[in-house]
């Protein structure tokens, strides 16, 4: 049973791979999702050696055949830790499609590598600089 989560976590990666090549950011990031799960299978195949019981046992009992609890927690965390990337990345592209109206790769990279506006185009006129803050007194007190 083992070979097979290993033939499925060498599916994915593949299919993770090939997304992360797509032009499409939102692929992209989907591509990164798969690839991290199958990376998740992956340690957790690994880490099973034999044991299908749960490693709940009585002080002094045999451990023989219980399953390795340690790649559990690390995968666990990984998908916790992947759940929030994949949340802040998807953050990332709705702003980023807010701001460009679209998600294409090449878009994307010609936006910023375009050279930055002057300080006309933004309606700060020359001569038309602010003074600094003044600086304002410690809550301590002074040090």
């Amino acid at each position: 049973m083992e070979w097979v989560a290993a033939i499925t976590a060498g599916t994915m990666a593949g299919l993770g791979i090939w997304m992360m090549l797509d032009q499409h950011l939102i692929r992209v990031v989907l591509g990164i999702t798969v690839f991290s799960n199958a990376m998740n299978l992956g340690v957790l195949v690994a880490g099973r050696h034999a044991g299908d019981a749960p490693a709940f046992v009585a002080l002094g009992s045999d451990t023989a055949g219980l399953a390795n609890p340690l790649p559990q927690a690390l995968v666990l965390t990984a998908i916790v830790i992947g759940f929030a990337l994949f949340v802040f990345a998807l953050s990332i592209l709705k702003r980023t499609h807010e701001l460009h109206g679209d998600e294409e790769t090449d878009h994307v990279s010609a936006v910023v590598e375009e050279p930055a506006p002057d300080g006309q185009e933004n309606g700060i006129e020359e001569g038309d600089e602010r003074p600094p803050a003044e600086a304002k007194p410690s809550p301590r007190g002074a040090q």
